[in-house]
């Protein structure tokens, strides 16, 4: 039996965002309105889901202090609202660094966007009422790579971990019995490579989950 090698090539990419879905980390400002934080630095386990945040942020600042928030995860079609969000920032203080990459400072994310802000359960900072799924959440630890260098920069980036607490979900994604999500339904929005995508057609399901057709309790 001939076994086929498969080759490779050694690269050297600018970025490493191999293909992750968006999230929207709505915080909350000393003044009390809302910040908004566009990402693609995130992974869930069990009822923890871990956050990768620029050292340099509002979204950082706000996530240390007040030790909530909320992780809205957006649908393809707001792939255009999170692009408005990208090029912002709630720091009024916007560093240097970034200010040279195009970034400016915008005060009201929402509108900026064209989102609409609901009152969360459990958290002060508001859900994102536009996006399919929204998980409150509390902040357990936050992990500083090194000190912050708002002259210098580029940024440094934390690890955030947070225990979600609750979790919204539009209808429109759920299965008959409203209590967990179809996926034949929902897709999230994926950033590959600094390119917005969707997902393509199910390949099959794992041996953990329920087949399309079955029911069971496991999910």
């Amino acid at each position: 039996m001939t076994t086929k090698v498969m080759r490779s090539t050694v690269i050297h990419p600018s970025i490493l965002y191999y293909g992750t879905p968006v999230v929207l980390i709505t915080t909350q400002n000393a003044n009390a309105t809302a910040n908004i934080s566009p990402m693609s630095s995130s992974w869930a386990l069990g009822d923890r889901v871990v956050l990768g945040m620029a050292e340099t942020g509002q979204g950082l600042e706000n996530l240390e202090r007040e030790r909530e928030c909320v992780v809205n995860v957006p649908g393809p079609d707001l792939w255009g609202a999170v692009e408005r969000l990208a090029p912002t920032t709630g720091r009024r203080d916007v560093p240097e660094f970034k200010r040279a990459m195009g970034y400016r400072f915008v005060e009201d994310k929402f509108g900026e966007a064209g989102l609409v802000a609901t009152p969360s359960d459990l958290v002060r900072p508001p859900r994102i009422a536009d996006c399919p799924l929204q998980l409150e959440a509390h902040v357990l630890a936050v992990h500083r790579s090194q000190p912050p260098d708002f002259d210098r920069g580029p940024p440094s980036f934390s690890m955030i971990e947070t225990k979600v607490v609750r979790v919204h979900a539009h209808p429109a994604i759920l299965d008959e019995d409203g209590k967990h999500v179809d996926v034949t339904k929902w897709s999230p929005l994926f950033y590959v490579f600094r390119h917005y995508f969707r997902t393509g057609t199910r390949l099959g399901h794992t041996f953990k989950t329920r087949s399309p057709g079955e029911r069971d309790q496991e999910h």
